[in-house]
């Protein structure tokens, strides 16, 4: 997985950074503040998909958990923490090596 879609948040920049030394090529980041965020598709080329639970609102978490799932595109839950983030990317990375 090279590519990376973070939804909410506003400033990852520190977490785009570490996100670049796990590996992640390119990282796309959506804020999820605005409205129009719903109406936004998903890029096709991410191959993860990172959503900030306590910076997005339900009805986006579930449209994004929805055409995530359409797409059969991965997707994670955490906590902006780099640790949640974290503990969550070795847990899908275990499932992919096990």
């Amino acid at each position: 997985m090279e590519s990376l879609l973070v939804v909410g948040g506003d400033n990852i920049d520190k977490i785009t950074k570490k996100l670049e030394g796990r590996g992640f090529k390119e990282i796309i980041h959506l804020d999820g503040r605005k409205k129009q965020m719903s109406k936004k598709e998903i890029p096709t080329k991410v191959g993860l998909i990172l959503i900030l639970t306590d910076y997005i609102n339900h009805n986006l978490s579930n449209m994004i958990k929805r055409r995530a799932q359409e797409n059969a595109i991965p997707i994670c839950f955490a906590k902006r923490s780099w640790c949640a983030i974290d503990s969550e990317l070795r847990k899908r990375e275990k499932l992919l090596t096990s």
